[in-house]
């Protein structure tokens, strides 16, 4: 049974310009040249997006890509110009003022780079303040924050001041305080992308760690493909306001729509990239302890080129599904990663 379908946009378009309306009246597709004669900006152009019950979907780009753009159609932010954007099932560009504050307080969290904690409250003042706004009974809203505040590793932090902290310390007390009203739907717009590198990746992993045990539908935008490879079950590129390709990291490196999109990845070391899966010899018989399909190559390169046998491969649910040996690892780590 396919996984239900969480968020979608149909047809989204965000142009900003006093003939925005008019063009979309006249020219229902209009082209990048179109948008351009009319005096016309165009940030979002027909984006369509379909984005699964806990899926971690990124969406990345360069800057002015119109990633952040899209993001914020999605979530109501700015309105778009034209289209659908569908919660499940429910048109949000139909939903009253007062449905869609119900919806973003009690089924949407959204994290932004710039952290916005409140300086003058604590790490659990400020993890409260969303239940605060709901009038949620204060013992009730302390119990709440104090298990997301461990949650998120800063249990004996919660008296601190946001100056007391570090980056990635403030960046937890943000991601716990979009997390403390249980959201369905969690948008990360770039949340790392001022961290320091170690900070960066312990927060990746942090990050990683919550979904394993969330299991939320998350919106990520980044700009960085390898923290997209890390994270996404799947990405979407963008290009001048375009949804240039939506796949898995795998296809992506192994499969580019344009020239664009593999650019984007070519500097990525495919080990990081590839999966076990796609490079295993199907239905062959392998010896030892087995790897799951879904494993990078680069976590587990070592062991198979130290092997004197090939390795039985795995599927989720532990059934054989074919075996990897050395010479398939060496390919990807020298030979460019081509499976064909």
């Amino acid at each position: 049974m396919p996984p239900k379908t969480k968020l979608s946009c149909r047809n989204v378009w965000k142009l900003y310009g006093p003939n925005a309306d008019r063009l979309l009246r006249t020219t229902p597709e209009p082209t990048a040249e179109e948008i351009r004669k009319a005096g016309v900006i165009g940030a979002v152009r027909n984006a369509n997006i379909e984005i699964s019950e806990g899926e971690i979907f990124v969406i990345m780009g360069l800057s002015g890509s119109g990633k952040s753009t899209l993001v914020r159609c999605l979530s109501r932010l700015i309105e778009p110009t034209a289209g659908e954007v569908l919660f499940d099932d429910a048109d949000l560009l139909r939903a009253s003022e007062n449905k869609l504050i119900e919806i973003r307080r009690h089924k949407m969290g959204m994290v932004f780079q710039h952290f916005a904690l409140l300086p003058h409250l604590t790490v659990l003042q400020n993890v409260m303040f969303p239940l605060t706004i709901q009038a949620t009974p204060k013992p009730e809203a302390d119990a709440k924050a104090r298990e997301v505040v461990e949650l998120v590793g800063l249990k004996g932090r919660e008296d601190y001041y946001p100056r007391e902290l570090s980056g990635g310390q403030q960046q937890r007390v943000g991601i716990a305080r979009s997390l403390v009203t249980e959201p369905d739907l969690w948008f990360l717009d770039e949340p790392f992308s001022a961290l320091d590198p170690l900070i960066r990746r312990e927060m990746q992993d942090e990050f990683l760690r919550l979904q394993e045990r969330l299991h939320k539908t998350i919106v990520f935008i980044t700009h960085d493909f390898e923290e997209a490879v890390r994270l996404a079950d799947r990405i979407a590129i963008m290009k001048d306001g375009e949804v240039i390709q939506i796949a898995t990291p795998e296809e992506l490196v192994m499969h580019p729509a344009t020239d664009y999109v593999a650019e984007f990845t070519k500097h990525i070391p495919r080990s990081k990239v590839l999966t076990v899966g796609g490079v295993m010899t199907p239905g062959a018989v392998g010896e030892g302890n087995p790897i799951s399909q879904s494993t990078r190559i680069s976590d587990v390169a070592e062991r198979i080129i130290a092997a004197d046998a090939p390795i039985a491969v795995v599927d989720a649910e532990g059934q054989p599904v074919g075996a990897i040996d050395r010479k398939a690892v060496a390919h990807v780590l020298f030979g460019g990663g081509d499976t064909a």
